[in-house]
């Protein structure tokens, strides 16, 4: 619960700033506030009767964590379920990668004060302490993949003082950067993305070889072959290199302005050539209805060609998939769904009409396709390394795979789902990918850790977010509060008369409510879900 109280002025010395911010009546055990001391924004929480303050602003998009969820002794972003604790600032999950300031709290005359000092006033994120590579220590660890799982395993790695060698490669050209923007700002700059700067990866001895792609893997010699001809020798390995986008089977798929979403570069070219042209997007995923939002205003018109009968059917549902073409729809955005492309035809080497199974022919500048995904293993092909009939890499609750020392995290493994009674699942999202290098890395230390992670995912659409958390496959209903109409709402998936998932549209903390709820395996029952009161939720 978040209670708001005035503050007082601060008092200041040479180093900190100090504050008296409230009564030590105002906060009960499970409460939480936002408190200024200079300007700064501070979350004061009390939890088993000790007070705690740590900053405000979640460090990965700086939603203020006092509209979130507080659980015991850590607390939930209301945005994107990032997790800190309460008594240390550190992060306990992601998205969020940075820990928060931890400030000194003192209980005087029946007054709370915080004490901030003055350095941290403009640090709103704090790296957790790391080591760096010992010289002498020769045991190496390969990352092969150059996403946030193997970007995450190095760090945990260094978190944890492994001292020894790490080497993450990446046919990219481009550092480890924030991928989920690219649907969403689709002329970004590729250095406002980097989730770290080459100068982190030099102070902490990770060493980073981009454009290099793996060709086979030989896990009795424990060697890599790349294709440049190197050939690099491992003790562990972390196989990371995720999903690329799936092609149309068609004829004449290579004309020009036929555009798939990986890259940046892909993004801005995207942007480019859908300026004032006819776009056709086949996909009503995640993916192809983000790009269809962003162009609303930047095409001529736009054509979503979707396989289904709604957008998102097999993954929010056609409830919300409805509500999202008829959003969609208003603004001019045409759908054909049920429909299939049979046929892209050109002129001059340049796409210009593309022909549905249907029938229908609708002209076309640019045809953008996000119709799913295609697992990046062919590295393994030759190798002992199971993969299963769609080429995905299984591994267990530590992350290994069937082979000693050899690992596997992100999209491209099929993982048990602690939520889903252990459920061999592949769940291509941003945060699971990161949970995963952490609980890899961990595992490789010899720490023995289990993934235990609810999937916590996001999608924007005409500037408002829809949240997702859990997992609903298999649903049978689902329990609405609040209406499509008002465009404000939560969505409360249930299987066996419990809830399984929840999405959300300002709505918020709910989806965070939620997902707190799953993670600490308190079940809530559809009795709950259905009824008027919404305490639960943690609403403000």
């Amino acid at each position: 619960m978040s209670v708001t109280k005035p503050h007082s002025d601060p008092e200041e010395t040479s180093e900190e700033l100090t504050a008296a911010v409230c009564l030590e009546s105002d906060l009960q055990d499970g409460q939480m506030m936002e408190v200024e001391v200079g300007h700064h924004s501070v979350l004061l929480t009390r939890s088993n009767g000790k007070y705690s303050a740590i900053g405000n602003q979640c460090t990965h998009y700086g939603a203020p964590l006092s509209k979130g969820v507080l659980s015991g002794h850590r607390v939930r972003c209301p945005w994107h379920g990032s997790c800190f604790n309460v008594q240390t600032g550190d992060l306990e999950e992601f998205p969020g990668m940075d820990c928060l300031p931890c400030h000194k709290v003192k209980i005087q005359n029946s007054k709370v004060y915080v004490s901030v000092i003055k350095k941290t006033l403009l640090q709103e994120k704090r790296l957790k302490s790391m080591g760096t590579a010992i010289p002498g220590v020769t045991h190496t660890i390969l990352l092969l993949g150059g996403g946030p799982a193997s970007l995450i395993c190095a760090e945990t790695l260094r978190q944890e003082n492994f001292g020894g060698r790490i080497i993450m490669v990446t046919k990219d050209n481009l550092l480890p950067h924030d991928k989920t923007r690219l649907s969403k700002v689709m002329n970004v700059e590729s250095d406002s993305i980097l989730l770290r700067r080459m100068e982190f990866f030099q102070q902490y001895g990770i060493e980073v070889w981009l454009r290099k792609k793996a060709l086979s893997v030989d896990t009795d010699k424990k060697t890599v072959t790349f294709d440049d001809g190197s050939v690099q020798s491992y003790d562990q390995l972390l196989i990371s290199t995720g999903c690329r986008a799936k092609c149309l089977d068609v004829h004449d798929i290579n004309l020009d302005n036929v555009k798939m979403l990986e890259t940046p570069e892909d993004a801005r070219q995207i942007h480019a050539a859908c300026l004032g042209s006819n776009v056709v997007l086949v996909g009503t995923s995640f993916v192809g209805m983000e790009v269809a939002s962003y162009l609303i205003d930047k095409a001529s018109s736009i054509t979503v060609i979707g396989s289904s009968e709604m957008p998102y059917q097999n993954t929010l549902g056609p409830e919300i998939g409805k509500f999202t073409m008829m959003m969609l729809s208003e603004k001019n955005v045409k759908f054909y769904m049920n429909d299939i492309v049979t046929e892209v035809k050109g002129v001059n080497g340049k796409v210009n009409e593309i022909v549905l199974k249907s029938g229908r022919i609708i002209p076309a500048d640019v045809l953008i396709v996000g119709i799913g995904v295609v697992p990046n293993s062919e590295v393994l092909r030759g190798s002992n390394i199971q993969m299963d009939a769609k080429h995905f890499v299984p591994v267990d609750k530590y992350m290994h795979t069937n082979i000693p020392d050899v690992f596997c995290a992100g999209d491209l493994t099929t993982f048990p789902l602690a939520m889903a009674k252990n459920r061999m699942v592949n769940i291509g999202h941003w945060q699971i990918a990161k949970a995963q290098g952490r609980i890899a890395a961990l595992n490789m230390m010899n720490y023995p850790t289990e993934l235990n992670t609810v999937p916590f995912y996001w999608t924007v659409l005409l500037g408002m977010t829809i949240r997702y958390a859990g997992y609903g496959e298999g649903y049978t209903e689902i329990v609405m509060k609040g209406t499509f109409e008002d465009r404000k709402f939560v969505a409360l998936y249930i299987k066996n008369d419990e809830v399984i998932a929840v999405a959300s549209l300002n709505y918020d903390p709910a989806a965070s409510a939620v997902a707190e709820r799953l993670t600490t395996g308190r079940v809530i029952t559809k009795k709950e879900a259905e009824s008027d009161d919404l305490s639960w939720l943690q609403l403000s």
